[in-house]
């Protein structure tokens, strides 16, 4: 085998793990691209549950308001006194 056969062969290996370690690592960027998405919707799930915690909490203390309002209202209306008609 001359020189330049040898050369060539080596340089077919050298090209061989290049060519697998460019195909390792665009699967690499593949499982990051994918993990990163995944990290995007389970923040985006934990933000919903937030939105839907304070959502319900909201509700609560407007509930919680009206329900205040009402018995202001009841309270004023059974403290005033009868008007007298002269």
């Amino acid at each position: 085998m001359t020189e330049f056969e040898k050369l060539v062969i080596e340089q077919m290996k050298t090209m061989d793990k290049l060519l697998d370690l460019q195909s390792e690592l665009d699967r690499c960027k593949q499982i990051e691209a994918e993990l990163r998405h995944l990290e995007r919707d389970a923040r985006l799930r934990g933000i919903q549950d937030e939105i839907a915690v304070k959502r319900k909490h909201l509700a609560d203390i407007q509930d919680m308001f009206q329900k205040q309002t009402e018995q202001v209202i009841r309270s004023y209306r059974s403290s005033e006194k009868p008007s007298s008609f002269v």
